[in-house]
């Protein structure tokens, strides 16, 4: 089992604070696998297992409770009185009006209360209306390239090992399954629980063959940009007639369940956020796969890809830059400053490396500005701009 440590470290963090904990992420990326490790970290600490009330609603074993209220009366008899209780609920969604049932368990002096769900309504509108300021929220990731590789201490190809991790799937599970037939089977019933269960069930959309093409051609315009006109116009040219409407509400769907996160644009001299054009990343390479097969992608566009989730696991809100007439792919904001970053798979051709570093080159700022690449080349500082391997970087080796 991996461990996964950044999340866990967060849970301890926050353990025992007025605030409740809410794990969100896209289904299967290892939420419940961390309550559990969490767990075994609180019965380390010397917490009694009859201190630690924990259900995943989409349990057979729990289908018997189907409103707040048999939420609540399940975990309140459970409570043990003048000990301090880990209340653990999985895909707490499920149930209608949930938060009631979790305001009244997080109020309780002696609850401790630890959430998980799948998809981004649960704090756009249920929670958040209810429970606003008294939450914080953990957002959940498949593996990390630095984790996928600890699973594999043998191999030490680093390039080899990217490509398995793009290709191959970065779900914890997807690593068990060494059959690509099997593993292609897992991926496709992710997508189908989560396309079901999160968007068709959720958002009652009537035409679930529209929604998978919406989603094969996001997955086959990775990082491109893209407008929802520019989508309804592609789509209807190939013979899938659709309106803008549509695609709107599908994308916003396809984006709360986190299959996909939406990155909009920065204007960098005109300081203002641009309302035309975004960005679409997927949660999971191997998804792309299960979905398009063996269709050639864009290196480029899925190291950016990468590059873009294993920013926001650092903690950047992330933006696409506009300068001028250039492009840089990524702002990266942290309370402690901005970055920018270019990402390109190879620079060894003299025109390629000045396109990349001209769009840096525009940036009059004193911010750091990256370039990363999977050449094999040494530290190169290009004017201030830091040529970094991609590789060492993901592994935290810059």
């Amino acid at each position: 089992m991996i461990i996964r440590t950044e999340y866990l470290e967060s849970l301890i963090r926050f353990k025992e604070k007025e605030l409740i904990k809410v794990v969100t992420g896209i289904r299967r990326c290892g939420k419940s696998t961390l309550f559990e490790q969490y767990q075994d970290y609180l019965k380390s600490s010397g917490v009694e297992d009859n201190q630690i009330i924990s259900l995943n609603l989409e349990d057979f074993d729990f289908d018997f409770i189907e409103t707040a209220k048999d939420l609540h009366t399940y975990i309140k008899e459970r409570v043990v009185k003048d000990k301090m209780n880990y209340i653990f609920i999985d895909e707490v969604q499920r149930i209608p009006e949930f938060q009631k049932a979790v305001d009244s368990l997080f109020i309780k002096k002696n609850c401790d209360v630890y959430i998980t769900g799948s998809n981004a309504f649960l704090l756009s509108s249920e929670l958040a209306t209810l429970l606003s300021g008294r939450y914080i929220e953990i957002k959940m990731l498949p593996l990390s390239y630095k984790e996928y590789c600890s699973a594999f201490d043998n191999e030490t190809n680093l390039q080899k090992l990217y490509l398995n991790y793009t290709t191959n799937s970065s779900f914890p599970y997807a690593i068990k399954l060494t059959n690509n037939k099997d593993r292609k089977m897992y991926l496709e019933g992710i997508i189908d629980s989560i396309l079901i269960k999160d968007i068709i069930t959720r958002g009652k959309f009537p035409d679930i063959d529209m929604l998978k093409s919406v989603l094969r051609f996001s997955f086959d315009n990775i990082g491109n940009l893209a407008s929802h006109n520019k989508i309804a116009n592609t789509m209807t040219s190939n013979g899938r007639k659709i309106t803008v409407n549509t695609v709107e509400s599908y994308l916003t769907a396809i984006t709360n369940s986190f299959i996909f996160y939406e990155t909009k644009r920065y204007d960098i001299k005109g300081k203002q956020y641009l309302k035309t054009g975004s960005k679409y990343y997927a949660a999971d390479i191997g998804l792309r796969y299960a979905m398009l097969g063996t269709k050639k992608a864009d290196d480029g566009h899925i190291l950016e890809n990468v590059v873009y989730l294993e920013l926001l696991r650092r903690g950047y809100e992330v933006f696409i830059g506009k300068v001028k007439e250039a492009e840089v792919d990524f702002i990266a904001i942290t309370d402690k400053g901005t970055e920018y970053y270019q990402v390109a798979y190879t620079v060894q051709d003299e025109n390629t490396l000045k396109r990349e570093l001209a769009s840096l080159d525009e940036i009059s700022d004193h911010n750091s500005k990256y370039l990363l690449t999977m050449d094999l080349t040494p530290y190169t500082s290009h004017n201030g701009i830091k040529q970094i391997n991609v590789l060492d970087w993901l592994l935290n080796r810059d």
